[in-house]
């Protein structure tokens, strides 16, 4: 018997409201309980089954909803489309820990915002999660589970590009993006306008080749380029002296 939860919970005005549908129980719980330990996620129900998505989709009118690809239902196209018809301008983000190249552009067809390999990193789901509301489309899924024929495919990409390209504000500009900051948060935490952020963001997208942001942050952060690890985050900055005011020994 499938397990449905429906959750009533007291939600801000900028939250996203989450449907996580999974029939891996303890995976969909301890996925909840993380997406509610981020400030401006709010889990409102979790299913195990592809047809109650869609049901609980219809009375809860998530924004997002993070489905499962294997997962009793309809199967995930069928699934994406009914929650569309559903719940009109939902995203839905798969996960999954496959990687069929043809399945994601089948479901980036039917209307998907994201295909996310469950083993990505919290602050890549979360940033999947944010990009995804902002219009954004990511794809993340471990080749060598794609379904490649064994050896080296022939390569048609340019090299893949690193941070030296990118100035020393840039680069503070993409570590906070791979924080899951939103450009606010950013601008506050740099001291700069939002409208820098963008500007910047638009130079880092040109010099990196992305897409999104989290395609930028693929390329420029990931730990397997090797090229920059994120620091934590950074206490607030101190208040400002009073002009005429020495510093304390």
């Amino acid at each position: 018997m499938t397990a449905v939860t429906a959750v009533t919970a007291v939600t801000a005005p900028a939250d996203i409201r989450i449907l996580a549908a999974d029939d891996h129980s303890l995976l969909r719980e301890a996925l909840c309980d993380l997406l509610e330990l981020t400030p401006g996620l709010t889990v409102v129900g979790q299913t195990g089954d592809g047809t109650e998505a869609v049901r609980l989709a219809a009375a809860l009118r998530p924004d997002l909803v993070l489905l499962d690809l294997d997962m009793p239902g309809p199967g995930p196209v069928a699934t994406v489309r009914a929650l569309h018809a559903a719940v009109p301008g939902v995203r839905v983000v798969v996960l999954t820990m496959h990687g069929d190249s043809g399945l994601v552009g089948s479901l980036l067809a039917a209307g998907a915002a994201g295909f996310l390999h469950k083993g990505v990193e919290r602050n890549v789901l979360v940033a999947a999660i944010r990009g995804a509301m902002a219009g954004d489309t990511t794809v993340i899924y471990h080749r060598e589970q794609a379904g490649a024929a064994p050896g080296p495919a022939p390569s048609t990409a340019a090299p893949t590009p690193t941070t030296e390209t990118l100035t020393v504000r840039e680069r503070e500009v993409l570590m906070c993006v791979a924080q899951a900051m939103s450009n606010r948060q950013i601008a506050r935490t740099l001291a700069i306008a939002e409208g820098t952020v963008k500007r910047h963001l638009r130079n880092i997208f040109d010099k990196l080749g992305a897409t999104s942001r989290l395609d930028a942050v693929n390329k420029g952060l990931h730990h397997e380029a090797g090229v920059v690890t994120p620091p934590p985050r950074q206490a607030p900055a101190p208040a400002l002296r009073p002009a005429g005011v020495p510093p304390r020994p």
